[in-house]
């Protein structure tokens, strides 16, 4: 098989991480072009020592790292894609390198040292200064309805310990809106089922008829949410939960949110 018949099915994949990187799919494709043609120039200089997708990705971040694009400004997009680049552009070079080489793209700690050329505690630093610079940038005021006082508060430390602020723990629907009104969440957190019989979907709905804010349904009654016959949450958590799934969405639901993102 040719080296180039080793490295069409790699490609496609090649293109998606120049985009993320460069935030520009022109850019991208620009850097990809760039290295193909390096590859075609000298093959001879192609890693032969290493996985022909590890020897692509190496070349073409020689490529990158050595040209000035990066100085341009990211692209616009449409709506989430929007807004994860203008996450990702916030993050210096290293770091952005590092979180999509193994966020997006799969690679091991290992494969990315080999990539950049580093040692993997320093990959692994690289991840986690992007990981916090990007919870930095999602910071928010969270609303919690919810009328059991142990999950309630389990919920609170969750959202406390990834670094965002609890403006209130609501536990009817009364309570729920009035609180947010009194202090515009960035976050709703909210059970179906709340104290005095009324209804968390309900409260919601009041709230998502005044402010555009993310929600987080955590219930015992999901089936309640997943009939088919109208627009269904986008997170639905069940209780039990486990403390990193709700760690996740909350994470998930406020870095693709418009509120949060960086000007």
């Amino acid at each position: 098989m040719s080296l180039g018949q080793k490295l069409h099915p790699h490609l496609p994949f090649l293109r998606r991480y120049a985009r993320a990187l460069t935030g520009s799919q022109t850019h991208g494709d620009a850097y990809v072009r760039a290295t193909l043609e390096a590859i075609v120039a000298a093959p001879e200089e192609f890693p032969s020592d290493v996985d022909p997708r590890l020897g692509l990705y190496r070349t073409f971040h020689a490529i990158w790292s050595s040209s000035h694009l990066e100085d341009e400004p990211f692209a616009g997009g449409d709506g989430r894609e929007a807004i994860a680049q203008a996450r990702l552009a916030r993050l210096t070079p290293l770091p952005r390198q590092a979180l999509l080489l193994t966020a997006l793209e799969g690679f091991t700690v290992d494969d990315v040292a080999y990539l950049i050329g580093m040692e993997p505690s320093d990959v692994e630093a690289l991840v986690e200064e992007a990981l916090t610079e990007i919870e930095a940038q999602t910071r928010a005021k969270v609303l919690i309805i919810e009328d059991e006082p142990i999950i309630a508060m389990d919920i609170e430390t969750i959202v406390r310990d990834l670094g965002h602020e609890v403006t209130a723990i609501a536990v009817t629907r009364e309570d729920a809106v009035r609180e947010a009104m009194a202090e515009r969440p960035g976050l709703v957190l909210a059970d179906i089922q709340l104290a005095d019989d009324s209804s968390g979907i309900d409260a919601v709905k009041d709230i998502l008829s005044e402010i555009s804010v993310p929600v987080i349904f955590i219930t015992a009654f999901p089936e309640r949410l997943l009939t088919g016959e109208r627009p269904e949450p986008t997170f639905l958590i069940t209780k039990p939960f486990q403390r990193s799934t709700v760690k996740a969405a909350i994470s998930q639901a406020l870095f693709f949110d418009q509120a949060t993102a960086p000007a």
